[in-house]
């Protein structure tokens, strides 16, 4: 790194960031959907140092280079392929989520009468019954981690097994601000992984609405490396965008 950036330890958003590359850790080539700022800047991160296979695309119908040049064309019907094929790799937003990953990004209070109308369902059931499916949350809270969501927009483990779709449902992980956890608790339920350095288990818990399963000691989150600080701060992120979405 150059100058001053080199001095600086790592802050929570570029915990956060390197947390949301880790997602497509060894996925290959498929597409990465990255929804968010700091979900699309860990994809692109990824991209750039244990993922080079990923692919990443415009949001319309382009794939795209690391520089944002366009390298090829991603038709509407090829997309669709990827999705029902389970080679596209979503990290969505929640408004609220559960223990085992029910996702809602609809309403908030009852269906017939909500007290806040937020995005639709949109693509979330496609999403997560067709291809792996993490989430990116910037402010953990009991508001989001629920009990039981409202409406189940993305579909959670016990939901997919007792439909019987799980050959392409996989929710390989959730990222906030707190911490990173994963579904490899009791029954497919939601087990705390790591949490970001400053950050304790007992605030996650205190900030989680159900049972969180923890086991042993939590470690923290590991360390960006030099090289992907750099990234972060000088090529992917310069403007610090990032700390915007995450604030301490």
């Amino acid at each position: 790194m150059t100058g001053r950036s080199a001095l600086r330890p790592p802050t929570r958003s570029e915990y956060c960031v390197i947390s949301c590359a880790e997602a497509w850790r060894d996925n290959g080539e498929v597409l990465a959907s990255p929804m968010g700022l700091v979900p699309s800047f860990g994809a692109r991160l990824a991209k750039r140092t244990f993922s080079p296979d990923l692919l990443l695309t415009d949001g319309e119908a382009m794939l795209v280079g690391l520089d944002g040049t366009a390298e090829g064309w991603l038709p509407y019907r090829r997309h669709l392929t990827m999705v029902t094929g389970g080679r596209r790799h979503v990290m969505m937003g929640a408004s609220q989520i559960d223990r085992f990953g029910n996702q809602n990004i609809s309403c908030i209070g009852d269906w017939a009468r909500p007290a806040r109308q937020l995005l639709g369902v949109r693509g979330a059931p496609v999403n997560t019954l067709n291809n792996p499916v993490s989430y990116w949350v910037p402010r953990h809270s009991p508001r989001v981690f629920v009990e039981r969501v409202d409406m189940v927009s993305g579909v959670g483990y016990d939901r997919a097994e007792a439909a019987g779709v799980t050959r392409f449902h996989r929710l390989p992980r959730v990222v906030s601000d707190l911490g990173v956890f994963d579904f490899t608790g009791p029954g497919r339920s939601m087990r705390l992984v790591s949490v970001h350095p400053g950050v304790t288990v007992d605030q996650v818990r205190a900030a989680t609405g159900f049972d969180l399963a923890v086991g042993g000691e939590v470690p923290f989150t590991r360390e960006p490396t030099a090289e992907e600080l750099r990234l972060i701060r000088e090529v992917i992120d310069p403007g610090a965008l990032r700390d915007r979405e995450v604030r301490v």
